[in-house]
């Protein structure tokens, strides 16, 4: 049962990143394992346990440890996550609702990351189509949930005859999140409900981004 993560947690993350090297985690496995892993695993199965019956969706809890293949530099990660996207394609290219935790505090809601090319295309043949839908989802879901909408645009823009959906045209990336400093909310078990009802209240929008997505 998930009773909130603490002050430790922090002190710990801040301690790996200062010191991302074998000896010092070893020396602090023990607070890693306490402090940091057991209440990210605790707090992902009750999130998890909210979004069994939604087909195809894939539920992952991370580790600490790095793979040495793709991060040789250093051997940890400096934050912990929790997320949940359609099954058996890259994370970053999937939408994904998650939390995560760092140093710096915490944050939680829906990323689509840097699609692929093919998907974006879809995502503006539907926009022309329904000009009004995904906007107006945005911002439904931006006063239902608290999250904030933060786009990442091309560098090099797109030609788009309507003047209104220019900004939409030029997505890269789909952030509506929420971002939170150290609190007494991270450090109580009511940490597990809000995030449930964030996460819950963006559905939406991972379902309309499944619809250009899916099946590329």
């Amino acid at each position: 049962m998930f009773t909130g993560f603490s002050p430790e947690t922090i002190d710990f993350l801040w301690g790996i990143r200062l010191n991302n090297n074998r000896p010092w985690f070893e020396e602090h496995k023990k607070e890693y394992q306490q402090y940091l892993y057991a209440p990210m695993k605790a707090l992902s199965q009750e999130v998890f346990a909210h979004f069994q019956d939604v087909p195809n969706m894939a539920y992952k809890c991370s580790r600490i440890y790095k793979d040495a293949r793709l991060h040789p530099a250093v051997p940890y990660k400096e934050s912990l996550w929790l997320s949940m996207r359609p099954d058996g394609l890259p994370w970053s290219e999937q939408p994904t609702l998650y939390f995560e935790i760092t140093p710096e505090g915490y944050s939680y809601g829906f990323v689509l990351w840097k699609p692929q090319k093919d998907a974006m295309a879809k995502f503006r043949q539907m926009l022309t189509a329904k000009p009004e839908e995904f906007p107006a989802l945005i911002k439904k879901l931006e006063k239902k949930s608290g999250a904030t909408f933060k786009p990442e645009y091309l560098y090099r823009k797109l030609p788009c005859e309507d003047a209104s959906l220019k900004p939409w045209f030029d997505l890269k990336t789909v952030i509506l999140d929420v971002e939170r400093q150290p609190d007494d909310l991270l450090f109580s078990k009511d940490l597990a409900e809000e995030v449930i009802k964030t996460l819950k209240a963006l559905y939406p929008l991972y379902e309309y981004c499944l619809r250009f997505t899916s099946g590329l």
